[in-house]
Parts: structure tokens; sequence; C-alpha cells
């Protein structure tokens, strides 16, 4: 795996994979979707939650990008352990904030609003379709925030509140939503 943009471009990182329970974006799925979020946000001032951050590689491309404000979410501690080390060598620990914990408590218990959040968890996860439900019924996005949930072709959101668009990549499937800036419904 690569960071393909930003201050780190073309850094590679090989995350220990044996039993982990990961499946990294792709390369070529994660240019697609940074594609289209340098088109429409200001990296610098973003808040950012990466949820089932798995290896960190979306928590480190808005770092790269000059996001310092990325909040990093994972039970596995192998995954974490990962990510603390490598924040550790690129020198980045003071713009990621990494929880080890369960994603669905974080999301009921946080206080916290972000202006995107991503979602990338095991394609098999039972209950991946109330992902985002969770997300607006708790608040988590500032008006005009989106969420971008990744799965595979056997979920589709395209009739879920909030939903404004779906991108494929391969057997990769960005799910986009948005929160109302204020003033729209």
């Amino acid at each position: 795996m690569r960071i393909i943009g930003g201050t780190f471009k073309g850094r590679r990182f090989n995350p220990p994979a044996k039993n982990w329970p990961t499946r990294p974006t792709t390369d070529f799925a994660k240019e697609g979707l940074f594609n289209i979020l340098q088109n429409h946000w200001d990296f610098e001032g973003l808040k950012v939650l990466d949820l089932f951050g798995g290896t960190g590689s979306h928590s480190y491309e808005f770092i790269s990008r000059g996001c310092c404000d990325v909040t990093y979410v994972d039970k596995f501690p192998g995954c974490v352990s990962f990510v603390k080390k490598t924040a550790q060598e690129l020198d980045i620990e003071a713009c990621i904030h990494i929880i080890k914990g369960d994603v669905f408590k974080f999301i009921r218990s946080t206080v916290e609003k972000y202006d995107y959040i991503f979602a990338g968890p095991p394609y098999p996860l039972p209950t991946i379709d109330t992902i985002p439900g969770l997300i607006f019924q708790h608040q988590l996005l500032k008006p005009g925030g989106w969420l971008v949930l990744e799965h595979n072709p056997n979920h589709s959101f395209e009739q879920a509140s909030h939903f404004f668009q779906e991108r494929h990549y391969g057997k990769t499937i960005f799910s986009f939503f948005e929160e109302p800036a204020d003033g729209e419904q």
C-alpha cells in the first residue's frame, strides 16, 4: 500500500497481514475517491473521522494532504498498534487521535461533529446496512458534511436517506451521503 498524494506521496507501508481482519482499499479505488474529495474539500480545515480504520490508509492520506484533525477508530489491537507506530514514523502524532474501540459504541457515545466520515467496515459485517442511519441518527456530521461508506456489490444504499451518489471501482463501491447544509432540506 502507498500514500497517493500530498507530503508523503509515494510512501509505502506494509502492515503485517497475517491473521488481520482488514481489507485495505485498493490504491486504484483510493485514488478515485480522493480525486472526488479533492475537487470538493479544502483538506487543511477538515475534521475527519476514519471508522473501521484498519491500516490507517485513509487517515494518512488526509494528513498527507494537509488535514491535521483526524480521528481513527478500530477495535483490532494489531491495527491500532500498527497505526500508532506508523504515526510515530511519519511524525504525525499531533494530527491523529487514535481510538482502540468498537465503532458502534463510539458512534453512540461521541459528542464530536465531523466534516467528513469514512467508514470501511469488513464486507461480511452483518450490520453494515445500519451504519449510515446511525451516523445521521447520532448527528455526527456537520452541516454540509459527507459520509462515504465503502462496500461491495452485495449492498445498495441508493434508497437510503441522505444518499446522493455511488462510485464503482471494480468490486469496491463508495456510497456518498450528505448532511444538508444549514437552511437546506
